[in-house]
């Protein structure tokens, strides 16, 4: 994330930089809260590869890597206008997303609802980022990648 949006600040995509930023610390700010809100205590039929503290769902990973990964994918093919670009941005942030929600079931320390609920909200929450940065757009005319909208003249 902070590789992204220091890429995105150099080149003074100051928008794409906020929504990126508001995915990521709402989407770390929102799964906590409902991790606390549900107590949902974590696996214990199985060995775990790995210890974790905190409640069980949602699935924290899975939230955040579906934020993090759909929002720089969706960023990425804004950035092509070629097709084939989009569809390999997008489709390889849906792929990473769900490899690391089946690696926190694979390692025993979520229920596969878990991993769902987190991918479910993460990916809701990365929409309600995108939709408001859309609004914004058309309020002020320009695209969260620096370019007028089309029909604007290019000052």
């Amino acid at each position: 994330v902070l590789l992204a949006l220091g890429l995105l600040l150099s080149l003074r995509r100051w928008s794409a930089a906020l929504v990126l930023l508001t995915g990521a610390v709402g989407g770390v700010e929102i799964s906590q809260a409902l991790k606390y809100a549900f107590l949902r205590e974590r696996p214990d039929l199985v060995y775990r590869a790995v210890e974790a503290s905190n409640p069980s769902y949602p699935s924290g990973h899975a939230m955040l890597s579906a934020v993090v990964f759909l929002t720089l994918g969706t960023l990425a093919a804004r950035f092509s206008t070629r097709r084939r670009v989009k569809v390999m941005a997008i489709g390889s942030a849906v792929l990473v997303s769900l490899l690391v929600g089946a690696s926190r079931i694979y390692l025993g320390v979520h229920w596969t609802s878990d991993v769902l609920a987190g991918w479910s909200m993460g990916a809701a929450w990365a929409m309600t980022c995108w939709l408001a940065a859309w609004a914004w757009e058309r309020r002020v005319g320009r695209r969260l990648d620096g370019s007028p909208e089309r029909g604007e003249p290019i000052s």
